[in-house]
């Protein structure tokens, strides 16, 4: 056990491919987090206007 690289453990394993709604999960995230940053800077220049 103590001899196990991880390096030699990852070799092994096979490619997996992204799942059709692995896929579809992370764009829902990154398409979230674009527009909570939109708007959290909407919210920032409206309602706290100095040094803009």
């Amino acid at each position: 056990m103590a001899d196990v690289k991880i390096k030699d453990e990852i070799e092994k394993m096979e490619y997996e491919p992204l799942l059709p709604i692995e896929k579809k999960l992370i764009a829902w995230s990154l398409i979230l987090g674009v527009v909570l940053l939109v708007g959290l800077v909407w919210v920032s220049y409206t309602f706290f206007p100095a040094g803009h």
